[in-house]
């Protein structure tokens, strides 16, 4: 099942996707829910982040690749970090480069959304009721701040700079979800969620030890190697099997993402 957020007549819905239209939902995709009997061609939508978290967590070199590739060691205990829920955005929307950077790089992650409240899960506690499913995921940095800064907030956290979607699809094997990054239709990274360090269910129980999880809540897996710089004009594809693919195009200063 793939869930969607979307504005349709002024109107903000979710629906699930049946071929090329989408059938509002009726209640919540985090509960009891039913589609309406009047579907919508999603070729009349604009499609919006599936979700509104209320934190976005990222995890650091969770894949070994792409960690010898910074020169970074591997971490012992996953390496956390937040993004602000302002640098939300969705499909086909526009990254914006800050004045304050002048490289800013791509990264392609799968995305794991909450499903319902988690909180000091155990070691051996099962997490697949807990979670709504898998969404392509772009975690923007501006490199060369981070690497000034050493810790991460301001390097990941300008407007635009966490790209989810298209949509939240349910049913995927955590294990064996396949990720491509794409730029300017250049196979830039490839890989696998069968090479993170940390596994999913891991990091889901490890988080829910350090903070509480809560509906619509979004983790970013990590990223392979091939990240790199995108300049003014490129567009970005984070293609995963089983969802889609999440299209953003990176702009210079000064343009103003459409909300």
């Amino acid at each position: 099942m793939k869930i969607y957020r979307f504005r349709y007549r002024k109107r903000v819905l979710q629906g699930v996707l049946k071929e090329e239209f989408l059938f509002p939902v009726v209640g919540s995709v985090f509960g009891d829910f039913r589609l309406a009997t009047s579907p919508v061609p999603i070729s009349d939508v604009h499609v919006l982040p599936p979700v509104l978290p209320s934190k976005i967590i990222g995890i650091g070199r969770n894949y070994r690749d792409h960690a010898k590739e910074l020169g970074n060691p591997l971490p012992e205990e996953p390496l956390i970090f937040l993004k602000p829920p302002t640098a939300l955005i969705g499909h086909l929307d526009p990254i914006v480069q800050p004045p304050a950077s002048a490289r800013v790089d791509y990264e392609g992650e799968v995305a794991v959304v909450i499903r319902k409240k988690l909180r000091d899960l155990a070691d051996d506690a099962s997490v697949a009721d807990g979670i709504l499913g898998y969404a392509c995921f772009n975690d923007v940095t501006a490199r060369d701040l981070q690497s000034k800064d050493v810790q991460f907030t301001r390097a990941k956290g300008f407007d635009t700079f966490a790209a989810l979607g298209p949509c939240v699809a349910t049913g995927l094997d955590p294990a064996a979800i396949r990720l491509k990054t794409f730029l300017n239709g250049r196979l830039v990274q490839s890989g696998s969620t069968a090479s993170l360090i940390f596994s999913i269910p891991f990091l889901v129980r490890f988080l829910s030890r350090i903070m509480t999880l809560n509906p619509g809540d979004v983790i970013a897996t990590g990223t392979p190697a091939g990240v790199g710089q995108m300049s003014p004009g490129d567009r970005v594809d984070v293609q995963i099997e089983g969802i889609g693919v999440l299209s953003n195009t990176f702009t210079g200063p000064g343009v103003k993402e459409d909300r």
